[in-house]
């Protein structure tokens, strides 16, 4: 009976590998596919629907993207955009969550109940447009930023994950003389370092894609940041609105360009991921153990 028990847990997880397998294989497929395409040949492309592994190599697409500084500063932008983005709002929503943790914060539900209000009704995109301009931020990297200083839902996980730590750990540095700010500091962050990673990366890959609000708080096209820059690159490519101002050359084929952008603008956190990846199925799910 035991070999038997042995024989069907072997089965199962031999099965359970190869579905896995599997599904990953197909996850990984379209980006293969993309990338494959991204560095195809016109005729290639135009013969094969579904293109792996190009049979003759060109960088066409790719030097056209980069025949100009344009997108390097684009690009720049875009990291700091990424970079100062996902500081202040991790600022903001550790010392929030930290402080909404504490038991001893007076009108701490009055204050919750305001966040989680902001999760279900919001102002739309004109009331927010009018504040950006009623306070000056358009033409203005810091308008890419401060109206999404903090999320309400990466704020509440933190808040939960410092409530799960020890009351001893903050009683212990009381009676060391450390304050609250050095709690923080000291004590809180260090032992929280999976979900502060896990939610730095979450605001990172927001404030990579930034988008729309680009497009409607931003009029100087040189503080454009990498994602619109790549819209309009695609739109170039396609033919629809190519006038010569920017890219001197006849565009390439536009599906290997349309692909192209994908890779360029995938890349950045594909590279920043692994070293995150250890903190990531930890961190992801420590701020949601406790109510």
């Amino acid at each position: 009976m035991l070999r038997d028990h042995a024989l069907g847990s072997r089965v199962f997880h031999w099965v359970n590998g190869l579905l896995l397998a599997i599904i990953a294989l197909l996850c990984v497929f379209p980006f293969i596919h993309v990338l494959g395409s991204s560095f195809a040949t016109n005729a290639e492309i135009a013969a094969k629907r579904f293109l792996l592994f190009p049979t003759q190599f060109t960088w066409d697409a790719y030097t056209y993207i980069f025949s100009t500084d344009t997108v390097m500063r684009a690009m720049l932008i875009s990291i700091i955009v990424t970079v100062g983005g996902t500081l202040w709002s991790m600022l903001f929503s550790v010392t929030t969550g930290y402080g909404l943790s504490r038991q001893d914060i007076f009108g701490r539900r009055v204050i919750m109940f305001l966040f989680v209000f902001t999760m279900l009704f919001s102002g739309g995109m004109i009331p927010t447009f009018m504040v950006v301009q009623e306070t000056g931020l358009i033409d203005s990297l810091w308008a890419l930023i401060i109206p999404s200083s903090i999320s309400v839902f990466n704020m509440i996980i933190l808040r939960t994950f410092f409530q799960s730590l020890p009351a001893g750990l903050e009683e212990s540095a009381k009676i060391d003389g450390c304050n609250d700010v050095g709690i923080l500091f000291r004590i809180v962050i260090p032992c929280s370092l999976p979900v502060m990673a896990t939610i730095s990366l979450f605001y990172a890959v927001t404030y990579w894609n930034t988008y729309m609000s680009a497009v409607l708080y931003l009029n100087d096209s040189t503080q454009w940041p990498m994602q619109v820059w790549l819209r309009q690159i695609v739109v170039l490519a396609s033919g629809l609105s190519y006038d010569g101002s920017i890219y001197s050359e006849a565009p390439p084929p536009a599906q290997s360009v349309k692909m192209a952008t994908i890779v360029v603008t995938s890349l950045p956190i594909i590279i920043v991921y692994p070293f995150l990846q250890k903190y990531f199925s930890k961190g992801a799910l420590l701020g949601s153990i406790k109510a």
